[in-house]
């Protein structure tokens, strides 16, 4: 087994580091390497090096001082992935204030409450719409004097509202002089919880915390170098996935990102761009496996020939796992991915893919060994805000099922009570202006995450499910909503799964139509004309959901099998009230939104 570094180790690396004097570092030492891309009106991409981008930075960063930016103060950033957010993220760090980005879906009355609870005194937003919504509760914030807009549009801005340009306008900053003067210790991003659970949390990360997070991960990654290396950016950037994969790693070890504002053009931008390393929710994947099934399912004798390489491929990349692989094994994966593989990955976009990570939700394993078995090493990484992103990642040593071992320089343990707990330098340095919230994580030195989990011999993680979403039926049974919903997902036509069963007589569920195999499936079945909603109440359709209901309900214990469902024909879309942004179930939005269908399956039995 490799040796990982310790928290000591690590701690001895980043000594004395911040992110923009890494940064720094890099531009100095790769000035003419591209840094950051966005498409343009006409297809083509606008390009910045990373010495444009430093520079860029270095008026932005004049900009904030010139508005007197104090140390520790607060700036709201609101807006889409593109490359103004990195230089207006950076700009800030340089200024010592805290960068705060906010969702874009968020509701005037979520900005009013993050505003406020930050005490913002400056916003820099994308364009009219953004602004439209801050409007219309800043008479509630009586400390936000200053709002920048890039996109202002052509009509006339109200007063203490100017073009983002105008930050541009005073001359470039000295970041050398700047950078000296970050600390380790100054808060270097709020990232607040998504509130599933109730008022969003503001966990502060620290310019410790963010090199020390990105000195490990760059343990991880088996790159000789990171210069250049290709990443898409397409998750909101106020999630401490997509902020420590395509904007801290990008600053301090030199991805070339390449901005996707929205988040449904991802495919599409993996086609233009073939990145060489991948972070994705789990929702991205399984529509990836979706989508190329139901192309495959388009000529039968193709797909059949393809499920029979796969099927190969999945024991030749098991005995790979296990050590015990032959040369002709390896020899017969080679021709299978020259006949079948290596194409769809091509038409994919992920031909290039060195890295692919999945996380932020459990993804069943059989799609994580699927994308193994046609050539993307996908690999799955646990974490969350507090440990500023990952606490458990093996994408060198992958065992599908598990989360991973625990990354260099985190020390990880399952309690008592069988919580995952963790410490190392990655762990957060609290909630802001919650210190009772803060003593209930953090004790001892320990995260405690919340989550139950299990860790083998080898110290592999298992995750089981969150701690306080674990289903109590009405006997006192306790119950993994998450490992009942991975497996529903796995029927053929189901896209979203939500476990009903809380102190309830027996478990039910929620299934919703995968919108991109369904109408595949009614086209090659006579049902072309029908919509998603029509296909919910089709009895053959239903039928079919039936038998893998009864099938699934095979792999677990009699009460947990599911006794009653409900199908729906609607999608659930990323950042709505029943999905949060990176696809995790909102429970309270979906009881609230079907209770009516949940109550249905109880009527006169529960």
């Amino acid at each position: 087994m490799t040796t990982r570094a310790t928290i000591a180790e690590i701690d001895r690396t980043v000594t004395g580091q911040t992110a923009p004097r890494q940064f720094l570092k890099l531009v100095e030492a790769n000035p003419d390497s591209p840094a950051l891309n966005r498409m343009n009106a006409e297809g083509g991409w606008d390009s910045w090096t990373f010495a444009q981008f430093r520079d860029q930075v270095a008026h932005a960063a004049a900009g904030l001082a010139s508005l007197g930016v104090e140390p520790g103060e607060r700036v709201l950033l609101m807006m889409s992935n593109r490359p103004d957010f990195h230089w207006f993220d950076i700009a800030a760090q340089f200024t010592r204030a805290t960068p705060v980005s906010i969702y874009n879906s968020s509701s005037p009355e979520e900005i009013q409450y993050l505003a406020e609870h930050a005490e913002a005194r400056i916003a820099i937003v994308e364009n009219e719409g953004f602004l439209e919504r801050i409007l219309k509760i800043r008479d509630e914030l009586p400390r936000l004097t200053n709002i920048f807009v890039i996109e202002p549009g052509d009509g006339p801005l109200p007063d203490g509202v100017a073009p983002a340009e105008e930050l541009f306008a005073h001359g470039a900053a000295d970041l050398d002089a700047l950078g000296a003067a970050t600390q380790q210790d100054d808060i270097a991003t709020l990232i607040y919880t998504s509130g599933t659970t109730g008022p969003p949390k503001g966990v502060m990360i620290s310019q410790y915390n963010v090199v020390y997070t990105v000195e490990l991960l760059s343990q991880c990654i088996d790159f000789d170098d990171f210069v250049g290396k290709r990443a898409v950016s397409y998750l909101p950037m106020a999630h401490i996935a997509e902020r420590m994969m395509s904007h801290y790693q990008h600053m301090m070890l030199g991805y070339n990102v390449y901005c996707c504002p929205d988040p449904t053009l991802l495919t599409t931008y993996l086609g233009h761009v073939h990145p060489q390393i991948v972070f994705g929710v789990p929702r991205v994947y399984e529509k990836v496996y979706a989508g190329v099934n139901a192309v495959l399912a388009g000529d039968p004798e193709k797909k059949e020939k393809f499920d029979e390489a796969v099927t190969a491929a999945l024991e030749i990349k098991a005995a790979e796992r296990a050590g015990t692989i032959t040369q002709e094994q390896r020899e017969t994966w080679d021709f299978l991915d020259a006949v079948a593989f290596s194409t769809v990955r091509g038409l994919v976009g992920i031909d290039s893919v060195e890295v692919a990570v999945t996380g932020a939700a459990p993804l069943p394993a059989y799609i994580l060994e699927w994308f193994n078995a046609i050539g993307v090493p996908l690999s799955e990484i646990y974490g969350m805000s507090e440990s500023s992103g990952p606490i458990t990642w093996s994408p060198q040593a992958n065992r599908p099922g598990y989360v991973g071992q625990a990354i260099p320089g985190c020390e990880v343990r399952i309690a008592d009570d069988g919580e995952v707990i963790c410490r190392g330098g990655n762990v957060f340095q609290g909630y802001l202006k919650q210190p009772d919230k803060t003593a209930e994580t953090l004790i001892d030195g320990w995260l405690h995450t919340g989550d139950i989990g299990e860790m083998d011999e080898d110290g592999y993680v298992r995750i089981v499910d969150r701690k306080k979403e674990l289903i109590i039926t009405s006997g006192g049974k306790n119950i993994s909503p998450a490992n009942l919903e991975a497996a529903l997902k796995t029927i053929e036509l189901v896209g979203q799964a939500c476990a009903i069963g809380d102190n309830r007589k027996f478990c039910s569920a929620l299934l919703v139509l995968d919108p991109e195999v369904a109408p595949v499936w009614a086209a090659a079945n006579g049902k072309g004309d029908k919509s998603l909603a029509e296909l919910a109440e089709d009895p053959e359709v239903i039928a079919l959901i039936q038998a893998g209901v009864d099938e699934i309900n095979q792999q677990f214990a009699q009460v947990e099998q599911i006794k009653k469902f409900v199908l729906l024909g609607e999608e659930w879309m990323p950042d709505s009230e029943v999905l949060t942004p990176t696809s995790k179930l909102k429970r309270r939005g979906i009881h609230a939104r079907y209770d009516g269908q949940i109550e249905s399956m109880y009527a006169g039995l529960d």
